[in-house]
């Protein structure tokens, strides 16, 4: 089962303009473009780790 957690997340101004900007593009919500990109790094960390 899934469970949600509420954050409170301070980003310096120019990277929360870059990610409205990228989930603008993507057709995504803030919320749901820091998602995303949270489970690509940790999909690419997890390869990485399991590669020799």
């Amino acid at each position: 089962m899934d469970h949600e957690v509420r954050i409170t997340l301070r980003l310096p101004a120019d990277l929360h303009a870059w990610l409205v900007t990228q989930a603008k593009s993507a057709r995504r919500s803030l919320n749901s473009e820091i998602v995303y990109r949270l489970e690509e790094g940790r999909a690419t960390a997890e390869a990485d780790s399991e590669s020799p």
